[in-house]
Formats: C-alpha cells, structure tokens, sequence
C-alpha cells in the first residue's frame, strides 16, 4: 500500500492509506473516496490508481488544475516524494516501503544541487515553468487586449474571444454577419492591437490569382543593362489578411488563397515563396445577399478553423455605438501583444497537455456528427447528411487548449471543448433536405449534440488508462 500525507490545507499533519486494488477519487465531494473539506478543490478533482506496481494521478478536468512537483498535469506517474497539490491542500506521495517523513525531506534539494525534473510520461508533452507562467499572464494580457478593443469595438466579446483563439491557435477564422455589424474595423483593431502587419482584399468577381499573390514584372537591370523579370509581392504578404467577402471571388483566386492558408506559402509562375509567420486568414461573407457570388467549396470551409457568427449588438451597446461613432470621439487602441510573443505564445498552446478522456470526449462528439455511424444520435441520422471530418477533432482541441491559454490555466477541461463545438462544427455539418424544410440549422444540431453526447464519467476515466 501506499500512503499521502498531508502537509497544507484542511487536513495538514494527516496521512490516508491508498489501496493498491481500486480507483481513489478524491475531491471536495462527500462521495468520493477520500472527501477533502478543501473550498479550492473541486468536487471530484483527481483520482490515484495502480497498476502492474505504478502509481498514477490523474486531474479529473478540476477547476484550478494539479500539480506535481510545481508542474500542471493532467495524468502522470507518481514515484515517492512527489509533492501535489490539488487547491489549497499539497500532499507528499509515498510508495510502499518509503515513510511519508522520508519522502518530505527529498522536496528540499541540498545546496548547489538542482532538482531533477519530474518525471513525464510518454503520452503527453508537459511545458516547461516559464511556459507555464507565460500562459498564466495571459489572463491578464487578455484583459488588456479586451479592454483595448473594446476602446473601438462596443460589445461583442465572445467574438473578439473566439477570434483571439483562432489566432494563438494558429487557425483561420470566417466571420459571418450582416453588412455593417464592424467586421471589417474588428479584424483591422485586433490587428493593432496583436502588432501585425494587417492587409485587406476586397474580393470581387473580377479578381485573378496574381492580384492576391504577386506577379512577375519584366525591368531593365540598371547594372548590366539586361531585361530582368522581379517578382511583385501581393498582399498575401502579410501576418494578418482580411478577406472581405471572400465568396465574391471565383474558385480559381479562392484555390490561391486556399495554398496560402493551408501550406502557408505562395506559387507565383514555377517559384513557391514561404509566408513569413505569423500568417492568419479572417475572412468575412455576408449571409443574406447571395447574387453574384461564388460559394465556398467544402475543402475551403474545412480549412477555416471557427465558423465565426457575428450578431446584432443588444440595444445598450447600440445605443453606445451610435453615440460614440457619430462624436468623433474614438480612442486609439494600443498594442498589448508583439507578434513575437505571439508566434512563442502559439507553440505554449500547442504544448499544453491534453488528458485522454478529454480527446475521448472529442471523437465521441466529432463521430455523433456522421449519419452513417452506428452510434449516431437519431436526429443526426435524420437531419444530417454529411458529418464532419478529422480534422474537426483536431481544431476541437486545439480551441480547447486556447481558450485554456486565454484564461491562464495549464489544463483544458470537457468544458473548454464545449465551449469551442459551436463555431469548430457548425459549417462542417451538411443538412439535409429534412432539416432545411423543418428550419433545423447545422448551430442548432450542435447543441442538441452538447446535451446528447454526454461527458465521461468514472467508467470512462478507467478505461483511458
């Protein structure tokens, strides 16, 4: 058997005897296994098993995360002497042979002697301490950015949140809204305020490829006296590009810009030329006005990572807006973020751990989209015609591990995933003639999906290990 004591919190100076045999979930609930009165705990925080003689935590998606050692985990292998702390309450894990005492005094280091790491298991990458403290100011640096942005846009929160995720996600985002609703202004402040260097394209039915990408000029070179051709760079050429009513253009100017978001480069006659990162696409399309444009393919709405939509303000803030816009009296928005930081920012997000159960909570939502699967809700089989794909597992997450980032935890939850499934999954839902008929639209399917496909529970919790 093994043994934790605990050396802060509510139950300081005592010691509980883990059982080798079952699961040990411990949280602020009375019915778990090892209830602990800690206000900071989650009800069901984390839970402690062995297996084959190696013991495992594992954070059960809590509300402030676990650490051992210092370092935020979501699932890894205990050894003796590590210290967790789960809330308030830091307890010092003892395997079977080693007294709690003993494994204390190996959390001080001698002098001149650096402590070793903790140990990281193979299933995930942990990030390092200056990667975790780089994410917990990002709370505070995204209420700077908010605050900013909001000195020129009024309202509209969780779309300058989902945009922002998009961005430190290093997706592509589509803005869909009425004409008028400051798409346009919010793309260009976000831009201001992020330090990018910001183009616009208003699309147009008689926009070429070249227009976007670049061409060729044939100059004279002033040296040698020679015809030279000298390649033109076109506004692709950029960190942050705002499409404008990207479906007014043909396929053939969507297929270039469609390289450049997906392989982040550009072709321009035999010669491809690397975008320099960080390179995003915020593209808008109008809903309603319909003639004369060309709807996206498929390919290319797979390729955007949130299906952005952006909604009348409520009546204060239009009334705030009025006001504002017609005083000239609109402030400067300052820049919070260099882009530097945010290209080191994106790699942070892509190293956040993910726990198991949480990607099983992904493929569980991503397969009940798909008419064909057996375990299909009955009304994906009957709205639905075509479910999303792969790829909409892996934006899922990576808009979990986001919107983690922008609120300074180390850890995503089933609850940042649920958060993410609306604009990840609504324009990879094709409907159906049944649906269109009966007013069923792919955002309403989503959510009926969010109160279908359930979260993990406990059984599930075993099983991922």
């Amino acid at each position: 058997m093994a043994e934790i004591k605990f050396i802060a919190g509510p139950l300081q100076g005592e010691t509980r005897t883990l059982p080798d045999t079952d699961v040990v979930v411990l949280g602020r609930s009375d019915d778990v296994d090892l209830p602990v009165p800690d206000p900071v705990m989650s009800g069901r925080h984390a839970r402690i098993w062995c297996d084959d003689g190696v013991w495992t935590l594992e954070d059960l998606d809590s509300s402030n995360g676990t650490t051992i050692n210092g370092a935020p985990v979501s699932i890894r292998p205990l050894e003796s002497g590590d210290k967790v702390e789960t809330g308030e309450s830091v307890f010092i894990f003892s395997a079977d042979g080693a007294p709690p005492e003993a494994a204390e005094r190996r959390q001080e280091p001698e002098p001149g002697i650096a402590e070793p790491p903790p140990a990281v298991p193979a299933l995930e990458v942990e990030a390092s301490p200056e990667d975790v403290e780089r994410v917990r100011q990002m709370k505070v640096k995204t209420s700077a950015i908010r605050d900013e942005v909001g000195k020129v846009i009024v309202g509209q929160r969780e779309v300058v949140d989902q945009v922002l995720m998009c961005l430190i996600a290093g997706g592509h985002g589509l803005l869909i809204g009425l004409p008028g609703m400051a798409k346009t202004l919010l793309v260009s402040t976000i831009a201001k305020v992020l330090d990018m260097q910001f183009k616009r394209i208003q699309f147009t039915p008689d926009l070429m490829p070249t227009d976007i990408t670049g061409t060729d000029v044939l100059e004279t070179n002033r040296d040698t006296g020679e015809k030279e051709f000298r390649f033109i760079k076109g506004p692709l050429f950029c960190n942050l590009l705002l499409a404008d009513e990207i479906n007014r253009t043909p396929p053939k100017t969507q297929a270039a810009l469609l390289e450049a978001m997906q392989e982040k480069m550009v072709t321009a006659g035999n010669v491809t030329y690397k975008l320099d990162g960080p390179f995003y696409v915020l593209a808008t399309q109008n809903p309603i006005e319909q003639e004369g444009t060309y709807p996206l393919p498929e390919a290319q709405l797979d390729r955007f990572m949130f299906n952005i939509w952006v909604d009348y303000p409520k009546a204060h803030e239009e009334e705030e807006i009025v006001g504002t816009t017609t005083s000239g009296g609109v402030a400067e928005p300052q820049r919070i973020l260099s882009r530097e930081e945010v290209i080191e920012l994106q790699r942070v997000v892509h190293q956040i751990p993910v726990s198991p159960h949480v990607v099983k909570y992904v493929i569980k939502l991503v397969r009940a989209t798909r008419p064909g699967e057996p375990d299909a809700p009955a009304f994906t089989k009957k709205y639905v015609s075509t479910g999303a794909g792969p790829r909409a597992g892996q934006f899922l997450v990576l808009a979990g591990k986001a919107r983690a980032a922008l609120d300074g935890r180390i850890h995503v939850s089933c609850k940042d995933i649920r958060g993410a499934a609306i604009p990840v999954l609504r324009h990879r839902i094709l409907t159906n003639f049944t649906a269109d008929s009966e007013g069923m639209s792919p955002t309403d399917l989503v959510k009926k999906l969010l109160e279908e496909v359930q979260e993990p529970g406990e059984d599930a919790y075993r099983t991922a290990r």
